[in-house]
């Protein structure tokens, strides 16, 4: 391979190998580095070399009409010349300087245009018209093997937020468009959109911050798929700021209401069974609600000398039987002690009315709040925070609550984590002082 200047701009000079003559009928390839330092245009070389590699592989392998697979190598071959990928009415508009440099690029040491340069760099590849209206299924397909754990309402919950994303978008745009179009014009568009529904009808700016997020990250997994080295990132810092919201954290249930209230004879005899043992088990474990609820048989571990909840990814042939955990840390061991082991022996095979529903949670509340059986302004979900408090209390420090409860120490401590994980043992030594009573009626 050699490099050659050109008055002041270096080239790529190089022989193309026998083997590519089928899908390539130039002998020899020049190719503008756009560089006027021999340093920069020496790296450049293999790059774009490496390049143009790839797309005869493509076209040898009976890829090169796909236009996924092309788009991904023009996109990557502009980029290596210091360009970017752009379309013929796009450039039409741009300064006559950047046209200019552009048809000189693609051009050899005769002032020839080499055709396949050209289309790069003078907007005539066409690029995936994957529209906006059916991203989100396509984002689905490019997530598959990240949600493979999933169950169906996971799944559910997963998706819609994202299908709510992209049709707010096509609102503030007024319409669908290719995801390739996708711009930071449109990005301020559907930040617009979103400041003035936050004004108009009292919205907390972190809904309109989680849409940007979904999109921004369906995006990143769009690009990456088409081996794009440098994507476009329209929603680069595009967040809303309310500095007099205020954080939404549920209240914590206080324990004398637990022990006076909840423990009461007559509490729960007209909730049913499964939703009064799910919510014992929260009260001595932390767990969140839906850890508890979609566990199958197998994580009830209630003989062995230490008994205990494995909570873990579950795998399935059957979407209804899957289970994916919020983070690894919340892949634990979780001992069972007071009312949750009494609740959970009463359950050895799980909540099959509530597994893989989201039913439980609104049910309950409006059980508890009819009567009387929960304090202005707190609902169920404030179980797990009562129980980190508990920990607190008794002067548990904060990495073990976090283990005990599912939490990231990394993102906890913003370092990496060393050592080992507390047996199980350990943790029923931690938990044991702050176990309530068992009433006689919950035994």
């Amino acid at each position: 391979m050699s490099i050659i200047q050109r008055g002041k701009t270096w080239y790529l000079k190089k022989r193309v190998p026998v083997r590519f003559r089928d899908v390539e009928t130039r002998k020899l390839i020049w190719a503008s580095l756009k560089t006027d330092s021999r340093c920069v245009a020496a790296t450049k070389a293999s790059q774009v070399w490496a390049h143009y590699i790839a797309g005869w592989e493509a076209q040898l392998s009976g890829r090169g009409d796909d236009n996924a697979a092309h788009f991904r190598s023009a996109q990557n071959l502009a980029q290596t010349m210091g360009y970017s990928l752009t379309q013929t009415a796009t450039l039409s508009a741009a300064p006559l300087e950047e046209i200019l440099e552009r048809v000189e690029a693609s051009q050899d040491q005769n002032g020839e245009l080499v055709p396949e340069t050209a289309a790069v760099l003078l907007g005539a590849v066409e690029q995936p018209q994957l529209m906006l209206s059916k991203f989100a299924s396509h984002d689905e397909h490019l997530s598959a093997h990240t949600n493979r754990f999933k169950n169906t309402e996971q799944m559910r919950l997963w998706r819609n937020p994202r299908k709510r994303a992209i049709a707010n978008l096509m609102a503030a745009i007024g319409g669908d468009l290719p995801v390739t179009e996708l711009s930071a014009k449109h990005a301020q568009k559907h930040r617009k959109f979103w400041k003035d529904k936050c004004a108009k009808e009292n919205v907390n700016v972190s809904t309109a911050n989680k849409d940007f997020n979904y999109i921004s990250g369906m995006l990143k997994r769009f690009y990456e798929d088409l081996e794009v080295e440098i994507a476009p990132a329209p929603y680069a810092n595009v967040s809303l700021k309310d500095r007099h919201e205020k954080p939404n954290q549920k209240k914590e249930v206080p324990v004398d209401w637990i022990v006076d209230t909840w423990f009461a004879p007559g509490a729960f005899d007209t909730l049913n069974s499964e939703a009064r043992d799910i919510l014992l088990i929260s009260i001595e474990t932390g767990c969140r609600q839906r850890e508890i609820m979609d566990l199958p048989a197998s994580a009830f571990q209630l003989d062995d000398e230490f008994p205990h909840l494995r909570i873990q990814n579950e795998s399935s042939d059957d979407p209804n039987e899957r289970r994916e955990v919020k983070n690894l840390d919340s892949d634990r061991l979780v001992p069972l002690a007071g009312v949750a082991l009494a609740a959970a022996k009463r359950n050895p095979s799980g909540f099959p009315r509530y597994r893989g529903t989201s039913n439980y949670s609104n049910n309950v509340n409006k059980y508890m709040k009819s009567r009387g059986l929960l304090p202005e302004g707190i609902t169920i979900g404030g179980i797990r925070h009562t129980w980190e408090s508990r920990l607190k209390d008794a002067g548990i420090q904060t990495d073990d609550r976090g283990e005990l409860m599912g939490h990231s120490l990394k993102a906890a401590r913003g370092r990496e984590t060393y050592g080992d994980r507390m047996l199980l043992k350990e943790r029923f030594d931690v938990i044991s002082p702050i176990i309530l009573p068992v009433p006689d009626h919950l035994a």
